[in-house]
């Protein structure tokens, strides 16, 4: 798969949807993490993330607007030790209860299935970094089968030794529609640059400016363990 800019890729993209980005800083010494949400109706716009120990969670911004909280508010990220889990969905407690009770990312992944939204049935997408000796990350989408509410299509993805300066990214539509298309093919490989200030600017400012609406960023120290934050809020 050809390398791309992460400002190619999404520029010009009106809705990707919500998104997943791991790799390795350039300069070798940080596991890179990113997510991203968008939205189109008030309902999704309505949200920020915020802190929530080592991880975050998504929260409306104006609580006297909120419709739905079924499939906006949840914790995208939670850590447990040496791992960091970052999803779309619900779906980050089920691996972590997984993993904390001695199972497996995929085994967690494979009892849960796509987002209860049709027609668009919203892929649930995951990710599972280890810096541990090094750095180790999964991904995977769990998506509709040509829109059938009743057939999953389950997909891994397994990097173990990730080049410098290089991520993957996936996310849960391949652009705007109606109903949105499903994300296809493998996860992007794109290019990482600079520290986490310059990665978290170039990610936010090739997000649609319409439909943008948070961003969290992570630099983990592959010798230390120890993690740099960033939260962008649209709504704030």
């Amino acid at each position: 798969m050809e390398l791309t800019t992460i400002t190619n890729y999404l520029s010009g993209n009106t809705y990707p949807g919500r998104g997943v980005l791991i790799g390795k800083s350039d300069d070798g010494q940080n596991a890179v993490i990113a997510y991203f949400i968008m939205g189109r109706s008030e309902n999704s716009r309505n949200r920020i993330f915020e802190p929530d120990g080592e991880g975050i969670r998504t929260r409306a911004f104006d609580e006297s607007k909120l419709t739905d909280p079924s499939l906006i508010i949840y914790a995208p990220v939670r850590v447990l030790g040496t791992t960091t889990i970052v999803t779309n969905g619900d779906q980050t407690d089920t691996i972590y209860n997984y993993l904390k009770g001695g199972r497996t990312f995929e085994e967690a992944l494979r009892s849960r299935t796509f987002e209860p939204d049709g027609p668009n049935f919203t892929p649930r997408i995951s990710g599972e970094v280890i810096v541990e000796g090094g750095m180790s990350y999964k991904l995977s989408i769990l998506k509709s089968d040509c829109g059938r509410e009743e057939a999953a299509l389950r997909y891994f993805y397994e990097y173990s030794d990730p080049m410098d300066g290089e991520g993957r990214l996936i996310h849960t539509y391949q652009c705007d529609g109606n109903p949105i298309p499903s994300f296809a093919g493998e996860p992007v490989r794109v290019k990482l640059e600079g520290d986490i200030d310059t990665f978290t600017k170039t990610v936010w400012d090739a997000l649609d400016e319409n439909n943008k609406v948070s961003l969290f960023t992570r630099y983990i120290d592959l010798k230390t363990g120890e993690a740099e934050t960033r939260i962008i809020n649209k709504n704030q």
